[in-house]
């Protein structure tokens, strides 16, 4: 096997490195995996101009990357359900199994969650990543590897949508027409939405959403009030969203959310945006607007899976930029600045298509 393991290493605010690290040994329940596709999702972008998320902070050199496939290069002694060459989706996340909120069904929840890129654990844009094999899901041969990696966002919308209750004939309201954004949208039409409004501040994005399914779409202004732009939800729609998922996180969409859904809806806040903010709880208490919280997802990657390998979901749209791991600056730069439209940033670890029966 190659020595090379080139990877992508964050060692502060704007310092990002590219070095060889050691390749990992595996331990009997694990896989090594050679990987591939790599996406950029806004919290690696968070990391590098920040050094934190909440109480997340880079306190050490960390790996960035998680949202990714791979190839199977060894397996441990004790793994039955993967094999070498197996294509595999990575859910970037490993509970401690033990908790009661694993043990529960919960395993978002664990405090002893390990997760890829987030401290003070490594990621995975690297050329060889290992991980528990138990959280490595195969892909069918007309899947790509690049499709492979945005399950991972894809299970953030299915997860959001599973909180919200989106079901037949729901009427959704999305905030935020950013990658989270547009997987909720994909996902709320699978789960049978009929009327789904989804907001932002660029136009661009929207038509975007508009092309993808959202049946209304409403640009948002800097300095807009909750109030009048819920006033404006409802007329486009000819109807008040039942559900109101928030994908920004920021204090005036997760108010324009409450201000929107109608009495006894719900809404998801998915976005994380300061650790504190001003928010219309009487309003949502005296019309029993139910208020849940979104944290990754849980028992949703076979479901993001199979919403792509039925053709129910198409995400290929969302990918505008590929980038070779050697360009790794590059592709965070267009990341953060969304250069050319930028949605979804892909890094190849491998050449394009090189692992793909069908190209991407």
């Amino acid at each position: 096997m190659t020595k090379d393991n080139l990877t992508a290493v964050l060692h502060g605010i704007e310092d990002m490195r590219l070095e060889q690290r050691p390749i990992p040994d595996i331990s009997p329940d694990e896989v090594l995996v050679a990987m591939d596709s790599v996406g950029i999702c806004g919290s690696d972008v968070h990391y590098l101009t920040k050094g934190r998320i909440g109480h997340f902070v880079v306190t050490k050199p960390m790996v960035i990357g998680h949202e990714s496939a791979g190839v199977v290069a060894k397996v441990g002694s004790k793994v039955k359900n993967l094999v070498v060459g197996d294509r595999v989706a990575i859910e970037p996340g490993v509970p401690c199994y033990k908790c009661d909120h694993c043990k529960q069904g919960s395993y978002n929840l664990c405090p002893d969650m390990a997760f890829c890129a987030t401290p003070p654990y490594d990621g995975n844009l690297t050329r060889y990543y290992k991980h528990a094999a138990d959280f490595c899901f195969k892909l069918p041969d007309h899947v790509t590897m690049e499709e492979g990696a945005l399950l991972e966002p894809l299970s953030v919308g299915v997860h959001a949508c599973n909180r919200a209750g989106v079901s037949l004939g729901s009427k959704v309201l999305i905030l935020g027409a950013g990658p989270i954004g547009l997987v909720t949208l994909l996902v709320a039409q699978s789960m049978g939405a009929t009327k789904i409004l989804i907001t932002d501040l660029v136009q661009q994005r929207l038509d975007i959403a508009k092309e993808l399914g959202a049946t209304h779409t409403l640009l948002m202004k800097p300095g807009d009030t909750a109030e009048n732009v819920a006033d404006r939800v409802r007329q486009v729609m000819g109807d008040e969203p039942d559900k109101s998922i928030d994908c920004c996180g920021a204090e005036s969409t997760t108010r324009l959310a409450i201000f929107a859904t109608r009495s006894g809806g719900v809404v998801v806040i998915v976005g994380m945006g300061p650790s504190e903010m001003k928010l219309p709880l009487f309003n949502a208490l005296a019309r029993e607007v139910d208020i849940r919280g979104v944290f990754r997802y849980c028992n949703d990657y076979s479901a993001a899976l199979a919403l792509v390998a039925s053709g129910r979901v198409n995400v290929k749209r969302l990918v505008t930029h590929h980038f070779n791991i050697t360009e790794t600056a590059k592709a965070f730069e267009t990341a953060r600045l969304g250069t050319g439209g930028a949605i979804k940033v892909m890094i190849h670890v491998q050449p394009r298509n090189i692992n793909n029966p069908v190209k991407f």
